[in-house]
């Protein structure tokens, strides 16, 4: 028998001073039984880092077509696709066709490194594409506070990321390692 995604409850507040948006989001986050915490947690920061008021949680894991958090304008075209982890080179130009804009936020330490010196070349050629990289103690932490109910409070400025869960604090510093355009 399969195993069932579990629900989280996220109330998400967002003040992100270098992007002018302030708002508060409440998100019923599914995750997958394949899915650690981390990877939850790094999903929550991401919606939080390009949050606005049209961006939506996808299924993620359990669909190959979609990515994990998507902006659709609305008449239905795709304005942003955001992927986690270390996608494919074919996922990366596939994503790139379907989205005006496509950003990846890599997370998982030296794999992260490794994967980026692989595929760095055959990105060059996507001006739509922006890769992210969360460092492993950032993520880690992040993954430690995940529970089925949460309050978190993002707070971004000049570039530096204050994350607020449920009172324990973590500061992420995103490094842009592809910029788009």
């Amino acid at each position: 028998m399969a195993q069932k995604s579990t629900i989280h409850k996220v109330e998400l507040s967002v003040s992100d001073m270098d992007r002018h948006y302030y708002a508060t989001h409440k998100l019923t986050v599914a995750k997958h039984p394949s899915e650690t915490d981390e990877r939850l947690m790094v999903r929550v920061l991401a919606f939080a880092l390009n949050a606005h008021e049209q961006l939506e949680m996808t299924k993620g894991l359990s669909t190959d077509d979609e990515p994990d958090i998507w902006q659709k304008t609305l008449s239905g075209e795709l304005e942003l696709w955001v992927a986690l982890g270390l996608p494919s080179e074919k996922v990366v130009r596939q994503s790139c066709s379907k989205s005006k804009e496509v950003i990846v936020y890599c997370y998982g330490g030296r794999t992260t490194e490794i994967w980026w010196e692989k595929i760095r070349s055959s990105t060059t050629r996507f001006a739509n594409l922006q890769v992210v990289k969360i460092s492993e103690e950032e993520s880690a932490a992040l993954g430690k506070h995940a529970s089925r109910s949460m309050k978190v409070q993002v707070n971004v400025q000049d570039g530096d990321v204050m994350v607020s869960v449920d009172g324990s604090i973590i500061y992420v510093t995103p490094v842009e390692w592809k910029s788009a355009g």
